[in-house]
């Protein structure tokens, strides 16, 4: 029987058909200003991918499960590890609900153990009651890893497990350490020494990893995609070197190395990240001179970033952790930790920690995300993300290499240098809200409020460098909100009255827009229907006696309302204009009005202004 094509009938069209088209649509709009884009990592996205976009890439044309892994670490389906960290108060309780969660769907534990405690093989053993090696993942985060890492490899023995499926790992990381205490443990000698003792105690374990590259350091300061790729591979080289300089070979070595990694909001960029930094991490084992290319595989640990999270309007928080986990496991982490919704404020409940570890089971069970391997694959658009994010990160990568490598790049403040910038470019397009955090900058819920907020911890140490600080993007907003909150306890919650006049439209849009705004702060929005004239809201709003008057119409009627409600208004409140009539802002401001908000106001600065005219102190 002869094969038919479909669609034969229709002839094919070129990518400039369709840009003609496109402009054309567009009626006279920069196809350039109105249809492209440039990322905060530096590159310009189109509003279209074709095929032919794919020509040349380097890592087009890879299977899944073969190097250089770009395309994931297995050549079926895209299994990966739901894991729940336990925070260790005591071995009975921790072990206790370990097994219960265990029973939940979760395959890989992480036990949190408390500063300073030194944990005896038998502790360790009562907190691993029930808990097989070779058939659940077990990771631990201590101060003692080394010690850990021995008694693993002797309950494994002790109890004749598969020494080749016992998985796990130890949270030990001297860059990461020093990258944001600004010194070592005890000191770079001793701290990287201990390395090949762990090396050692791991011998017969192949598949524990005793080193985890902190990648999400960098995310968590507020850098970009590219630099967080690029930093984490510079500190993953510095490793590599010391270790195999030390005499050790490579296939020993980076079986023994894991990443824990931060995803964010980007959606396709996130996904694109995890498949770049395969291929690039196994790229760069490679240069060591990799005899068994499985070495080459990157253990990428992820769990949800904490830089855009919020304490306002939390349950948005569970909106932000379901897309970011769906990038991660499109992009083909190994395992993921959910970050409960309440985290960033206060200790995770039974309740918050239940709905995290659902959603990965939902995306497991009923989503079938684990089904496909690579399921991004083929796709015009993140196929080119990720060739552009290998493309600029290994060019910074490349530009830390020659600086000297991580550590001396992060003496000589390269790095920090490059993170704060970033940083401040993602606070500021906050502030500008070019960058929505719903609930925060965007579309407040203006009914809620706080009693109280996460303390801002600042431990002070002496430190030997300019150190990466974790961050939230949303902490200056929620400062200034809650000194609102703070204020209304005290006296009354301020008011911010809308004077509605003229054209139905525009006074509704602004009236919005202002709401919004000044809802951000907390402020009580009173909305009104529209007056009559404007002598009528004047002697309303001298009635309701608010803060803050929000004169709401079109630019055409502010030529000959404006300026009667100032003069009316601004001896017994604040008057603010909802917008900025370029014809008409010179004449009011010589009249003496000085409030104008609008699309491009500073957020932030706008209103630290207004609190400051309210009376209403910041003083955290």
């Amino acid at each position: 029987m002869e094969e038919k094509k479909l669609f034969t009938e229709f002839p094919p069209v070129s990518t400039e058909a369709w840009k003609d088209k496109i402009i054309k649509d567009l009626k006279g709009a920069d196809y350039e200003r109105k249809l492209t884009w440039k990322t905060g990592e530096g590159f310009v996205v189109q509003p279209f991918y074709r095929q032919e976009n794919l020509n040349g890439l380097s890592h087009m044309g890879t299977a899944p499960g073969s190097f250089p892994y770009v395309r994931g670490n297995t050549k079926e389906q895209n299994s990966w590890l739901v894991r729940q960290d336990i925070q260790v108060e005591d071995m009975e309780s921790a072990n206790a609900k370990a097994q219960d969660i265990k029973l939940k769907g979760v395959d890989s534990l992480g036990f949190v153990l408390k500063c300073g405690y030194n944990p005896t093989e038998n502790e360790i053993e009562i907190l691993l009651q029930n808990i097989r090696l070779d058939l659940m993942e077990v990771n631990f985060r201590t101060l003692k890893p080394l010690q850990l890492v021995k008694i693993i490899d002797a309950l494994a023995k002790k109890y004749n497990r598969d020494l080749e499926k016992v998985r796990g790992s130890v949270t030990y990381d001297p860059l990461g350490t020093y990258t944001t205490c600004g010194k070592f443990i005890s000191s770079y000698e001793h701290d990287m020494q201990q390395l090949l003792d762990m090396h050692e105690a791991t011998l017969h374990l192949p598949h524990f990893q005793y080193l985890t590259i902190n990648g999400h350091l960098f995310s968590s300061a507020g850098a970009g995609i590219v630099s967080e790729l690029a930093f984490t591979l510079a500190m993953g080289a510095d490793y590599l070197t010391y270790l195999t300089d030390k005499g050790l070979f490579i296939d020993e070595v980076a079986p023994h190395i894991r990443f824990h990694m931060a995803v964010g909001s980007d959606y396709f960029m996130e996904i694109a990240k995890f498949r770049a930094a395969r291929y690039l991490w196994a790229k760069l084992v490679n240069a060591y001179g990799l005899n068994d290319s499985e070495n080459a595989k990157m253990h990428i640990h992820c769990s949800n970033s904490r830089w855009n999270k919020t304490v306002y309007d939390p349950y948005v928080n569970m909106l932000r952790t379901t897309t970011e986990s769906m990038s991660a496991i499109l992009g083909g982490i190994d395992s993921l930790t959910v970050l409960p919704y309440n985290a960033v404020y206060e200790t995770e409940t039974a309740f918050s920690e239940r709905i995290a570890r659902n959603q990965q089971l939902i995306l497991k069970g009923e989503s079938y995300l684990d089904k496909i391997a690579d399921p991004a694959a083929g796709s015009y658009y993140i196929e080119t993300l990720t060739h552009e994010l290998i493309q600029n990160a290994w060019k910074l990568f490349l530009e830390i290499d020659e600086a000297g490598g991580y550590l001396s790049a992060l003496k000589k403040g390269i790095i920090q240098t490059r993170v704060k910038a970033e940083a401040a470019q993602k606070d500021m397009d906050i502030a500008l809200r070019r960058k929505s955090i719903l609930g925060t900058n965007q579309y407040p819920n203006t009914n809620e409020q706080l009693a109280s907020l996460p303390e801002l911890v600042q431990v002070e140490t002496h430190s030997e460098i300019v150190t990466l600080k974790p961050y939230r993007g949303a902490e200056k907003l929620e400062q200034l909100r809650f000194s609102t909150d703070a204020y209304a306890r005290k006296e009354h919650r301020p008011v911010a009255w809308m004077f509605t006049y003229g054209n139905l439209a525009m006074r509704k849009a602004r009236a919005q827009f202002a709401g919004n705004f000044f809802g951000c702060a907390g402020y009580k929005i009173e909305d009104n229907n529209g007056f009559t004239s404007i002598e009528q809201g004047i002697q309303a709003a001298l009635a309701a006696k608010p803060e803050i008057v929000v004169i709401c119409s079109s630019d055409e009627e502010y030529d000959a309302i404006a300026l009667p409600i100032f003069e009316a208004l601004h001896n017994h409140t604040i008057v603010v204009l909802a917008g900025y009539p370029a014809d008409v802002v010179e004449k009011l401001q010589a009249a003496g009005m000085q409030h104008f908000i609008h699309l491009k106001s500073n957020l932030l600065e706008k209103l630290n202004e207004f609190q400051q005219l309210i009376g209403i102190s910041n003083n955290r």
